[in-house]
């Protein structure tokens, strides 16, 4: 057989075969990770998670599921979203503590970075599927951040969350895209499952009387309307891209504030 052939046998390492294909809920290598990063990114370590690169991940334990490797939020725009995060959280007068809670778990691995950067803060993550559920669960252990993930829908299982007086809220708002992205229209945050807009209304409803500070992750071509919409929806906002892919194809987050304003 020729080398050729053995190519054309090799499977393109792509989000298609990530994300919907055959290595979509079976744990990955550390030969497909690197392979997904060089495919896709022309960079072996792109899936850097926790600080670490997938070499150093993987040796202290942690797996990931085909999907969750092209889900997952890298360390390059967690860091940057937890560091703009951090910033917001710096101009609130008197703060306290903070409670930062991720609806959409998967990795966790923004809400990892945020912790790092926002003093005095503990964080809450929900994750409806199981299996990413134990999985993540496993990995959060080998780590050097507290993590509480709870097992479950955020929306039944937010109201359970005890907040103290002197708790200020961040929610780390990232649910699945699906066919929220269009690559001529850009994202729509109206399409996401559940709806950006339904999200940060049920946190409204829960907590109220709470300020909270939202960070949405978003991408560099936005849908005019739905940005508009949701923006309407707080008190203060802001829009971040950030610069580490080609133009276009970057993503960024909306920081927006209810109940304050920096």
């Amino acid at each position: 057989m020729s080398e050729h052939s053995k190519e054309s046998e090799t499977p393109l390492y792509d989000r298609a075969l990530l994300l919907h294909g055959a290595k979509r809920n079976e744990l990955l290598t550390l030969e497909e990770v690197r392979r997904y990063g060089s495919d896709s990114f022309a960079d072996p370590d792109f899936v850097r998670l926790y600080g670490m690169k997938p070499a150093e991940w993987y040796a202290r334990g942690v797996r990931l599921l085909g999907r969750t490797a092209v889900e997952c939020t890298r360390d390059a725009v967690a860091d940057r979203i937890g560091q703009d995060v951090a910033a917001v959280a710096a101009s609130l007068p008197a703060p306290g503590r903070w409670v930062v809670v991720d609806p959409f778990a998967g990795s966790c691995n923004t809400l990892y970075w945020i912790l790092r950067h926002v003093p005095r803060s503990r964080g809450i993550a929900f994750e409806f599927d199981p299996q990413v559920f134990r999985l993540t669960k496993q990995n959060l252990a080998l780590l050097d951040r507290t993590i509480d993930l709870k097992s479950g829908d955020y929306g039944i299982m937010l109201g359970q969350v005890d907040i103290a007086p002197d708790e200020t809220l961040i929610v780390f708002v990232a649910p699945p895209w699906g066919t929220a992205l269009d690559e001529t229209e850009g994202l729509d945050l109206r399409r996401t499952e559940p709806p950006i807009t339904e999200i940060i209304a049920k946190v409204g409803d829960v907590f109220p009387t709470k300020r909270t500070l939202f960070a949405v992750q978003v991408y560099e071509k936005l849908n005019k309307e739905s940005l508009a919409e949701l923006q309407g929806k707080l008190d203060w906002s802001e829009l971040k891209i950030y610069d580490f892919n080609a133009a276009g194809r970057n993503h960024g987050v909306l920081l927006g504030t209810r109940g304050w304003t920096p």
